[in-house]
């Protein structure tokens, strides 16, 4: 976008462009979301920055009225599979506060200093300050809705020393501590979280997305595959909460997430989950919400994926059938890679029940079960040497699982957030008894591509049949062939008597 048309965004408020650029006010010193409904300034005050990052490293402070803070993630950082899209989606994990910029670099195979030279290129600012961006929005998420001690939440939010903390809040809000928590927002705002205490009800959060969120369709997904014991689905279609169990890098954690969404009635200008994360280590928070966010795919841009597959002869009338419709992701790459061999050459229904089977011979119990949630999925290292006879597969199909595994216990076979996706899918291959479909199915969800076609599919080649499309007319479905492929699921599950569909 030009300077020109990001002001024409800032003017008409067009929620459309939230997280994907902001906009600071050099007589105001403040930094807002296009979407702000404060006064339009003059266009000779306006700068624009790629992330909220860079305008506070420009000295600007966050408007306290439309919470720039709390925007979707840019679309840009899950289509990008270059190292600046990788290095996005690994701070978004946390992983500068584990493990440093040196273990960002690391991860990315590259220097340090490449990759601070990168990242202030494109970005306007380097790791450190992207990760500081972050640790900030967590600290007043926690200093807004627990009552915990203003120190315990300096470290909770991945800050070094309660110094830093309290220079950093100062810096990026014009308040202290004290008065942020003060200032905490009313349940009528648009912005930011709900206004309750955690108490047992644990942190709430408002999960921001832009443009429609299909969430029926979404929940419906989640509810056909939920294993005994690491996930449920309470409630009526409509009015549904999916609760499931994390395994985070510090501890354990529950999530739950209610499916109507709040914001605007028609959903056009974006709006918000309400998600509630109960955590046994609070420095997990930042890391729990991201993993949330890309299990239910809330970054997407789905304004250009209907543009672009609505244009399609193929698909154009189940885009518009289906506003909104998500790709799902996974909060566990591990996870999803087991589950995907036990689903493989299966119905769902068949796959689930396998999927139990391994979470009850083979999962971790918690420590105080949660309604329906009495384990964590297995870790692959546990899997890796068990016999899984509990299981009643094949040989075959249990060797091809443990040595995934053991793959993914010793890193052969990256799935974090920043793995490279060619290499990935490319080291899932020369595993014996995964095939194309497998890799890809785990290239999707794993790796949150946007821009995988599982070309023996079933149902994609019914669609195809059906209108006289060949598989070379997919192309022009790029860079959005992962929704494509929901938007075919999505009407083979509506049909009278459904096959199979993935797993």
């Amino acid at each position: 976008m030009s300077e020109g048309s990001k002001y024409e965004a800032v003017c008409s408020r067009d929620a459309r462009f939230d997280g994907d650029f902001f906009f600071a006010v050099t007589t105001t010193g403040i930094y807002c979301r296009p979407s702000c409904p404060a006064t339009t300034p003059k266009p000779q005050n306006v700068r624009f920055f790629p992330t909220a990052a860079a305008a506070q490293g420009s000295g600007f402070r966050a408007c306290r009225r439309c919470r720039p803070d709390a925007v979707p993630g840019s679309a840009a950082w899950n289509v990008r599979a270059d190292m600046v899209g990788r290095a996005m989606r690994l701070i978004g994990d946390g992983v500068v506060d584990r493990e440093g910029v040196a273990g960002l670099a690391r991860r990315l195979g590259y220097s340090a200093r490449q990759l601070q030279r990168q990242l202030n290129a494109e970005l306007g600012a380097g790791p450190v300050a992207l990760a500081r961006a972050q640790r900030s929005h967590t600290a007043r998420i926690l200093l807004q809705t627990t009552p915990l001690p203003i120190a315990e939440i300096a470290f909770a939010a991945g800050f070094a020393s309660v110094r830093q903390f309290n220079d950093t809040i100062r810096e990026i809000y014009a308040l202290t501590p004290t008065q942020l928590r003060a200032a905490r927002p009313g349940k009528a705002t648009r912005f930011g979280p709900v206004a309750q205490p955690a108490g047992a009800g644990g942190i709430p959060l408002r999960l921001a997305f832009r443009g429609p969120y299909a969430a029926a369709e979404v929940f419906d997904y989640l509810q056909r595959r939920a294993l005994t014991g690491v996930e449920e689905i309470l409630g009526e279609r409509g009015a549904r909460t999916y609760r499931r169990t994390l395994r985070l890098p510090g501890g354990s954690g529950i999530a739950e997430v209610d499916e109507r969404p709040g914001g605007r009635a028609d959903g056009s200008g974006g709006g918000w989950l309400e998600c509630r994360l109960h955590l046994s280590e609070l420095r997990d928070l930042t890391t729990a919400t991201q993993r949330m966010r890309r299990l239910l795919d809330l970054d997407a841009d789905p304004y250009a994926v209907a543009d672009h597959l609505g244009q399609d002869p193929l698909l154009a009338m189940l885009v518009a059938r289906r506003r909104g419709l998500r790709s799902p992701g996974t909060c566990d790459g591990h996870e999803l890679a087991v589950r995907a061999v036990l689903g493989q050459q299966v119905s769902v229904p068949a796959g689930r029940k396998l999927g139990s089977a391994a979470v009850a011979a083979h999962g971790a119990p918690l420590a105080e079960p949660s309604g329906g949630l009495t384990h964590l999925f297995p870790a692959v290292e546990d899997l890796a040497g068990a016999s899984l006879s509990a299981l009643g597969m094949p040989d075959s199909r249990r060797t091809t699982l443990r040595a995934l595994a053991a793959a993914l216990a010793d890193g052969t076979v990256p799935l974090d957030a920043g793995a490279d996706r060619d290499q990935a899918e490319k080291e899932l291959l020369n595993l014996r008894g995964i095939g194309p479909w497998t890799a890809g199915y785990i290239r999707m969800r794993a790796l949150g591509d946007p821009d995988v076609l599982l070309e023996g599919d079933v149902a994609v080649l019914a669609g195809m049949r059906n209108s006289g499309a060949t598989m070379a007319d997919s192309d022009a479905w790029r860079p959005w062939r992962s929704y494509a492929m929901h938007y075919f699921w999505n009407a083979k599950a509506q049909r009278p008597a459904p096959a199979a569909v993935a797993p």
